[in-house]
């Protein structure tokens, strides 16, 4: 699992996350959250994920705090 900080939320159920030790956010949806609703993160909390390639690129999956 790799870690990374939520840098922002939108109000169509989906952020990003700026992995540990990388430049790039990657996407997620509310849908890859685990343990966590939508409504309960904020900017700036940790989490950990997974990286999938996904249509658009690369995101984050199986998203939950750390």
């Amino acid at each position: 699992m790799a870690k990374g900080e939520i840098v922002r939320l939108t109000d169509r159920g989906f952020g990003f996350i700026k992995p540990e030790g990388s430049d790039k956010d990657l996407f997620f949806h509310a849908n890859e959250l685990e343990g966590v609703e939508f409504n309960d993160l904020k900017e700036g909390d940790a989490v950990t994920f997974e990286e999938a390639q996904g249509d658009k690129g690369p995101n984050a999956t199986k998203v939950s705090r750390a």
